[in-house]
């Protein structure tokens, strides 16, 4: 049947086994389309899709049980995708700058060159925003969630960069939608954006009320700093964030 792939056909695309897309079934990841008469399974095209995001999840280090909460909160394929895109761009990045990293020591280990130490581990560490978090927090603040982020197990912190990644690209779909800042849409990733944030220890605000100043200030540094406005898709997305964040935080704080 066109559109259609057994269960051997589909193994072999993806570079996996048959056994391995069964377990996916048994578990509930990965439903056949169809079982024919000879009892054997096959697979459409949502069934492809839904595949390569289980894969891409594995790739990045989740287990099973987290990448069924994963794509069973996720209804919307596309907004599915976009947050693997978003996650799979953030992971070049960091590779990005360890080859350069590794490159500039080869360079500077040859030349005989100082070695800077900024300079050998970026793209290795999450530590390296240390001093700016620091500066604008304070340290407690950063020892905090310091402690925090390494006290995380392996899969805790990719499924907490996963769920991030899903609210950045929920966040740039609703501005793609030309939604209003303070329209329902926008309001409930407002909503969730403001729960993430109390979330993490060492904010002002964790484990009670959010504090309002700080929400706004965030929200001007999202526009500010090139930085934070890549991770909604620009400064455009970065104005759209802070604006539903300022009709939020006067309506509820």
């Amino acid at each position: 049947m066109a559109g259609e792939w057994s269960i051997q056909d589909l193994a072999k695309a993806a570079g996996t086994t048959s056994r391995t897309l069964r377990h996916y079934g048994e578990r509930g990841l990965l439903e056949p389309s169809r079982i024919g008469a000879n009892g054997y399974r096959y697979y459409d095209q949502d069934a492809l899709v839904r595949l390569q995001r289980i894969l891409l999840l594995r790739e990045l280090g989740l287990g099973l049980p987290a990448i069924a909460e994963v794509i069973g909160g996720e209804r919307d394929t596309a907004a599915a995708l976009r947050t693997h895109l978003a996650l799979l761009e953030q992971e070049l990045g960091r590779v990005r700058r360890q080859i350069e990293s590794v490159r500039t020591t080869l360079r500077k280990t040859e030349g005989g060159e100082q070695l800077m130490a900024e300079e050998v581990f970026d793209g290795f560490d999450h530590t390296r925003h240390k001093d700016e978090v620091i500066e604008r927090w304070g340290e407690q603040a950063y020892e905090s969630g310091d402690r925090w982020w390494r006290g995380q197990t392996d899969e805790q912190r990719r499924a907490w960069q996963a769920a991030l990644a899903r609210l950045n690209s929920d966040w740039i779909d609703a501005t793609e939608s030309g939604t209003a800042p303070d329209g329902e849409r926008a309001q409930e990733l407002a909503r969730r954006h403001v729960e993430w944030l109390g979330g993490i220890p060492g904010t002002p605000g964790h484990g009670a009320a959010p504090v309002k100043e700080y929400i706004l200030g965030l929200g001007e540094m999202y526009v500010a700093d090139e930085r934070f406005a890549a991770n909604y898709g620009g400064t455009r997305g970065a104005a759209f964030v802070r604006d539903a964040l300022t009709v939020y935080v006067e309506r509820n704080l």
